[in-house]
């Protein structure tokens, strides 16, 4: 089970958020204290920033070591800043290949996105169904094999319906349980398109994963963070409803909505 993070708010160095806390995404890698299934997450990891000064689509590193193993993300965390950063640190399914084109997070033109979680047996319940049904554009731009791109891949199919990125998210997972009913999943997802976060909490046949927000605090004044874990002990971690849908708007005001609402 991957642990996940991501920031909005005044730009922000990459090592503030990977290294500073004391619950850092590093430490979240090694020691994490809420996941339901694995011990660590030495199985790669990955980060995404929008540097809105640069270019409106989203730079990203990936790396399949261990993020504590990496020599350089030291240095390119300290360099490279974001208003808007996305990152994991991931524990692999058992099955699935570590190589670079499995490393979250995925990123299509200007949107991004992590997720942690998992889909029961999915190459027998639902690859072959959801491929099925995505333009042939999107399943194209599918690199790797699994369960978590080809769900961002079935985000990009419902998002031109709304045009809007909360509204897209609840309809994929909403058309999920179609797809493949009494198939056990879990779908903490975070989505961005650099000026929003949109977080789903959200699990079919079993407990959603943890997931947290944070609004406001001093160590990160004017911002907002959704985490798996909290990233420090304290007071104004809040965690989010099972079968939620949270959304921070361009003006760090945060929404939460029932999955289906």
């Amino acid at each position: 089970m991957c642990r996940l993070l991501a920031y909005l708010g005044p730009p922000v160095a990459l090592a503030d958020l990977v290294y500073g806390p004391e619950h850092s995404l590093e430490v979240q890698a090694y020691a994490p204290r809420e996941m339901s299934a694995g011990l660590l997450n030495a199985d790669g990891f990955g980060l995404a920033w929008y540097d809105r000064d640069r270019r409106d689509a989203p730079f990203a590193y990936r790396n399949v070591l261990p993020i504590w193993n990496d020599e350089n993300l030291r240095s390119l965390a300290a360099y490279a800043r974001g208003s808007c950063i996305l990152g994991y640190v991931r524990s692999a399914t058992p099955g699935q290949r570590l190589d670079y084109a499995n490393c979250q997070p995925f990123v299509q033109g200007r949107i991004a996105s992590v997720h942690n979680g998992f889909v029961a047996d999915f190459r027998a319940s639902l690859r072959q169904k959801l491929r099925g049904r995505l333009a042939p554009e999107i399943e194209d731009a599918i690199l790797g094999s699994t369960d978590s791109e080809h769900l961002f891949a079935w985000l990009l199919h419902h998002l031109p319906e709304s045009g809007d990125l909360a509204a897209a998210l609840r309809a994929s997972m909403e058309a999920l349980e179609t797809l493949a009913p009494g198939i056990e999943m879990t779908l903490n997802h975070v989505v961005s398109d650099g000026t929003q976060l949109v977080a789903s909490r959200m699990a079919h046949g079993t407990d959603a994963p943890s997931l947290y927000w944070l609004a406001g605090h001093d160590r990160y004044p004017g911002a907002v963070i959704v985490a798996s874990e909290p990233l420090f002990d304290g007071p104004g971690w809040r965690p989010c409803p099972a079968d939620s849908v949270l959304r921070v708007g361009k003006d760090l005001d945060v929404r939460i909505e029932a999955a289906g609402g």
